[in-house]
């Protein structure tokens, strides 16, 4: 049996199909090196285990990392509304030079815009380009890709158990308080 599947990895690779992931869009597409066709949904003729085995599948596809072994995907991405306080590890930001509001108002602030957005990327997007305390805001929140390592852990560790779309509940870091969505 591990030698079936063995082959069937094997010529996947040689089929030429990898997952991509867009860097206009930030969502998943299938890519053929051989012929350069480009897809956005799974070519018609693979299986889920055939798709889950290609190159790129489990870093980019949802899901990717809730297999067997249970492993945090290599990257992820995500948007996040910081409303920082004056303990957090800077209290200042675009919108404030001063930031004097206690932990538990920023934390009132945000539950607020939780009930603002309801779940919507949409609305997540338009009420941190509006009200978060971090330079993301120019972007809608978005934070981009990042790995293990390169976040504060508590925030690094509430995207990774995100699933892609989700929104967290109030997340508390050195920087102040946090919704994340998980957008990769």
């Amino acid at each position: 049996m591990h030698d079936l599947r063995a082959r069937a990895v094997s010529n996947l690779v040689q089929s030429g199909w990898e997952v991509r992931l867009s860097s206009s869009r930030g969502v998943p597409y299938f890519y053929n090196l051989e012929t350069r066709e480009s897809m956005w949904e799974a070519p018609p003729d693979l299986t889920q285990e055939q798709i889950a085995a290609l190159p790129g599948a489990k870093e980019y596809l949802p899901g990717g990392h809730g297999g067997a072994n249970g492993e945090r995907p290599a990257q992820v991405r995500a948007s996040h509304l910081l409303v920082k306080h004056r303990g957090s590890r800077r209290p200042s930001s675009w919108k404030e030079q001063n930031i004097t509001r206690t932990k538990e108002e920023a934390v009132s602030i945000l539950l607020g815009y939780a009930e603002q957005i309801n779940g919507s990327p949409d609305k997540f997007a338009e009420l941190a380009s509006k009200h978060s305390d971090c330079s993301s805001h120019s972007h809608g929140g978005d934070l981009g890709f990042f790995k293990p390592g390169q976040m504060q852990k508590p925030f690094e560790d509430a995207t990774y158990a995100l699933k892609v779309g989700e929104i967290s509940e109030v997340i508390s870091t050195d920087s102040g308080v946090h919704l994340i969505l998980r957008t990769a």
